[in-house]
């Protein structure tokens, strides 16, 4: 996933709804597409970054389609997963994927 192909998924998904896109401003979570003002996709240091179960981030990860995400704090968090740009995953489909686990 490059950025212009993020910026073209939150033009489509900012339109479902709850969904609100990137908004100007600093910080990891004012670049996120958010559902219901919790953040669920962004794209950081040139990697898709979602927000999926525990278990589902262990099974990506096991499978080697990325990795745990770590915001630079030392600590890979659980239920984040910054996908591989190799990976042989349909991005659009773990981005629906995860607007639906937060979304509920």
């Amino acid at each position: 996933m490059t950025e212009e192909q993020f910026e073209d998924l939150v033009d489509e998904l900012q339109h479902c709804p709850g969904v609100t896109p990137p908004r100007p401003g600093q910080g990891f979570g004012s670049h996120a597409l958010k559902v219901h003002g919790r953040m669920f996709a962004v794209y950081v240091r040139g990697r898709l970054v979602v927000k999926l179960p525990k278990p589902r981030v262990d099974e990506l990860v096991a499978q080697g389609h990325g990795v745990r995400f770590d915001a630079n704090k030392g600590t890979p968090m659980k239920e984040w997963f910054s996908m591989d740009p190799e990976a042989e995953l349909e991005w659009t489909t773990v981005v629906r994927e995860a607007m639906k686990f937060v979304g509920g």
